[in-house]
């Protein structure tokens, strides 16, 4: 998903800063939400092991070249369902930026756009999960379709974003490259449901994980 260089210049870059800004925001509110739930240790612990798994996923694992952009596996529903909005949120924040620092460096100008791309979807599936996943169901316990929903919310999120992004800099109409970028997510969109659901039982059958501070409180226990 990340913005090739060139696609937004000069002065239009701005707008990446401010939708980065927005995004921020949102992450302060939830991250405000989720201290007051387990603390700064749980937070900070969440964070970290959100940031490797974002680091992983974009440096390790496949990912290839598709029309405007790239195609990831970026895992944010299950970033989501394990560690909560605001861990997640900084974890791919932070993730990018090490992978742009360390790796990429020629991704840093297309930051701000690259990191609004992330966490837009990724508040958008808080949302979506507060309405399909019932108070009294914890995330390890949700179904294949409620996973699929949010899979769904966040890679035709990051689709639509990339999209903007083409047409904003390029100040073209929705090209065939773009839609073939689109297409190439719905390969993710099959598989990271099951990462979803593989991941969360994985996670129930840990002795002594719901106390660890490592998962998000909603993890393994209802609201």
């Amino acid at each position: 998903m990340h913005i090739e260089p060139g696609l937004v210049n000069g002065a239009k870059i701005a707008l990446s800063y401010a939708t980065a800004a927005g995004a921020a925001g949102i992450g302060v509110k939830f991250a405000l939400e989720a201290l007051r739930e387990r603390g700064l240790p749980s937070f900070v612990a969440r964070t970290a092991i959100a940031s490797l798994a974002t680091l992983i996923s974009f440096q390790l694992l496949p990912h290839a070249p598709v029309g405007v952009s790239e195609v990831h596996f970026i895992f944010g529903s299950t970033l989501f369902l394990l560690f909560g909005a605001a861990p997640a949120a900084l974890g791919l924040a932070l993730g990018l930026l090490a992978q742009g620092l360390l790796f990429a460096q020629i991704d840093l100008p297309q930051y701000g756009m690259n990191v609004t791309t992330l966490l837009v979807p990724l508040f958008a599936i808080k949302l979506v999960a507060d309405r399909i996943i019932p108070r009294g169901t914890a995330y390890a316990d949700v179904s294949y379709k409620q996973a699929l929903a949010l899979s769904t919310t966040y890679q035709a999120g990051v689709v639509a974003w990339v999209g903007f992004w083409v047409t904003y800099g390029q100040g073209l109409a929705i090209t065939p490259e773009v839609m073939t970028f689109g297409a190439a997510y719905l390969m993710v969109i099959a598989i990271e449901p099951l990462v979803d659901l593989a991941v969360l039982a994985g996670a129930k059958t840990i002795k002594g994980l719901e106390h660890s501070g490592l998962v998000s409180d909603r993890t393994l226990k209802a609201a």
